[in-house]
């Protein structure tokens, strides 16, 4: 599909989240891709229409669902798992709420890197437990882990949240870092609820490794929560899985059952999906170069350390010291929406969080609109 021709007017019409919360705002906060479905994804849903599969999930689709997963993690990342660990959730904040209410004591800590996707800087207060952030370390180039300030933190039985890629800041962890990261949550007898809903969204040659993959301890000590949500544009579809590797059994009450279309919707992704993905993550390195390139004209001194994976861009907006927070005033300026960086945790304030999974043009106008608006403010 040429994703060029899908224009604003196509995405207000169509009245998306990202683009129907700001009014006649240019949308690149919430993420979601402008980019459609996936044709085997369409095929699938229109045929579950047309049968009328509208009812409660079977047992049928829950293991094709498993089956699925399980051949699309090995054949991807080379990860055996075996179906009976894969569970069905609606989403992958779900699948932290059953971690903290099963895997770890009343009094453990949650453990975030930050920056960090918003609701882990408050889904562990809403469930009792003290919020602890570990500020990444912004280096030439790349996002390092404080290795020293991760073993410091860390407390006897807390739970360490992995985020990989690590969204809001693109970051891919090696194997060493993964398996380092391993080291310290098993020395202190912790846990580690693992995030890896974006692992499809690799860019420029990075590769995904999942966290259970790099030692036994890894796996021994972690619950994966994965879906096809983020890489086929399907969030609203209510889908997720949760793989147990740590040898626990999940209880009925544990589980809440996602959507059927979902359900299908994901089959069909894992199954079929892989070429308009290929497809996609070619496009969104284009995108990111459009960035690089624009960036020093538009909006001179914003700092971008590139995307490993993701569609989520991180700027850094400090050195243009504008009046109010860089969101509100992208907003207010050139009616842009992004996301407010000091919503992620320390280090935030700043920053801004800019999705571009949209079409080129589009991510061309609102970066010309959030550097003209930066101009007039310097003028």
């Amino acid at each position: 599909m040429d994703f060029d021709q899908i224009t604003t007017e196509d995405l207000f019409r169509i009245g998306g989240s990202k683009w129907s919360r700001m009014g006649d705002a240019l949308g690149a906060f919430i993420a979601e891709m402008d980019f459609g479905l996936a044709e085997p994804i369409k095929a699938r849903l229109h045929e579950s229409i047309d049968l009328g599969q509208s009812g409660y999930l079977t047992p049928r689709w829950t293991q094709d669902l498993q089956t699925s997963t399980t051949d699309f993690l090995s054949g991807r990342y080379g990860w055996s798992v075996s179906p009976d660990q894969v569970h069905a959730i609606p989403d992958v904040l779900a699948g932290m709420v059953i971690t903290m209410n099963r895997h770890i004591s009343p009094d453990a800590r949650v453990i975030v890197p930050t920056p960090a996707y918003m609701p882990f800087m408050t889904l562990p207060g809403a469930y009792g437990h003290e919020l602890v952030q570990v500020p990444m370390i912004r280096a030439e180039g790349e996002w390092l882990v404080d290795f020293d300030a991760l073993d410091a933190a860390f407390g006897e039985g807390d739970l360490l949240v992995l985020c990989n890629p690590h969204n809001p800041i693109g970051k891919v962890y090696t194997a060493d870092e993964l398996a380092t990261i391993s080291e310290i949550v098993e020395r202190h007898h912790g846990r580690v609820f693992n995030d890896e809903i974006h692992a499809p969204l690799t860019l420029n040659g990075a590769r995904h490794i999942p966290y259970p993959t790099v030692s036994d301890a890894a796996a021994s000590h972690s619950i994966t929560a994965l879906s096809a949500s983020k890489a086929w544009n399907l969030a609203g579809y209510k889908c997720a899985q949760l793989v147990i590797t740590d040898g626990t059994t999940l209880q009925p009450t544990d589980l809440h059952e996602p959507a059927t279309p979902g359900v299908l919707a994901n089959i069909a992704a894992y199954s079929d999906g892989e070429p308009w993905l290929a497809e996609v993550i070619t496009y969104l390195e284009g995108n990111q170069r459009l960035i690089q390139e624009m960036l020093p004209t538009v909006l001179p001194g914003v700092e971008f350390i590139p995307n490993q994976g993701t569609y989520l861009a991180w700027l850094d907006c400090t050195a243009l010291d504008l009046p109010t927070s860089p969101a509100k005033f992208f907003l207010d300026r050139a009616n842009v929406a992004v996301t407010d960086g000091a919503l992620c945790g320390e280090g935030g304030r700043g920053s801004v969080r800019l999705n571009f999974a949209t079409p080129r043009p589009v991510l061309s106008e609102i970066l010309e609109r959030m550097g003209a608006s930066a101009q007039e403010q310097l003028a």
